[in-house]
């Protein structure tokens, strides 16, 4: 299957960077490399391009779409939360600037074999890199009730939470849930009908919970921060797209924060902790996708995108 990848809010992320042509530049999660190329064509024979990702079949596909470009590339296969170790190993200093698409790119969601679509009949797998240990099927089929309630809440925000646990629980005792249909079908049963008439597809809410539990997306999303952050030079930028309320809420408290790191009480009349600002947010509010771009990839509509300066 071909990895295919629609870029979102492309112009805007390649304007959020302001371009050095002679920079430093990584794309933490290369997927398509549909954000690279266009970072690549903005730069010089004397640029850099890293480009990162846990799926082995976006950098195979990534390779030959930056053929041809000036810069220099560097393709490494990591967990974006280890950028500083992936700079280390190439002596690379800092960053002029950096790239986050998060989320599952379209050709993980659109090939069956990976498991992560509702919409397609395959093992329960949905591991972004193919090597880790845990996959969906440990978590449908091993953890308990409770944890399952905790994780489909939290990171599905699934008003139905506890009752899903509660039938896959009750359904795996018969036998082990393999399959994302099998899967589907559970929730359906567990879901009421008026509820499943309204609002989005029964089981996307379980499934998002349950890859953001195999992939550590959020652990890993608050650690990248904070590492994308340290590494960038002075008036480098971080431009990071969120899919959902979760990923967005922890790119936001991390930006704010580091543009206002006091910690003194709101009625002190100066600042005495010592804490200074060591950047600053260039978006107070979201870039959203425009109504042409929608029209085009109904997956963007739920993008957001927020940009960070290193001061």
């Amino acid at each position: 299957m071909e990895f295919s990848h629609r870029p979102v809010l492309l112009d805007e992320c390649v304007e959020a960077l302001a371009i050095k042509p002679d920079g430093i530049y990584a794309d933490g999660t290369l997927g398509g490399a549909g954000h690279a190329r266009a970072v690549c064509e903005a730069l010089s024979d004397e640029g850099l391009f890293l480009g990162i990702d846990r799926d082995q079949d976006a950098l195979d596909a990534a390779a030959p779409r930056l053929e041809g470009v000036k810069a220099r590339v560097i393709l490494e296969k990591s967990n974006y939360a280890d950028i500083e170790q992936v700079l280390r190993k190439h002596d690379i200093p800092a960053l002029d600037g950096a790239l986050l698409d998060l989320g599952v790119s379209s050709f993980q969601l659109d090939n069956p074999e990976r498991g992560f679509s509702y919409m397609h009949d395959a093992p329960l797998d949905m591991r972004m890199d193919s090597a880790d240990g845990l996959t969906a099927a440990d978590v449908v089929n091993t953890y308990s009730r409770d944890e399952l309630t905790r994780i489909i809440k939290e990171y599905g925000e699934e008003r139905w939470a506890s009752r899903i646990a509660s039938f896959i629980a009750e359904n795996r005792r018969k036998k082990e849930i393999g399959t994302t249909f099998e899967l589907v079908d559970i929730i359906k049963a567990a879901v009421p009908a008026s509820a499943r008439r309204e609002g989005p597809h029964p089981a996307k809410r379980t499934f998002q919970a349950i890859r953001i539990e195999v992939n550590d997306e959020l652990g890993g999303l608050e650690r990248a921060v904070e590492s994308f952050i340290k590494v960038l030079a002075p008036g480098g930028r971080l431009a990071i797209i969120t899919f959902h309320s979760l990923e967005d809420r922890i790119v936001k408290k991390a930006f704010a924060k580091h543009e206002n790191p006091c910690t003194c009480p709101p009625g002190f009349p100066v600042c005495v902790c010592g804490n200074v600002p060591d950047a600053r947010r260039i978006t107070k509010k979201p870039i959203v996708p425009g109504g042409r771009e929608l029209e085009e990839n109904p997956r963007a509509r739920s993008a957001k995108l927020r940009v960070l300066e290193k001061i």
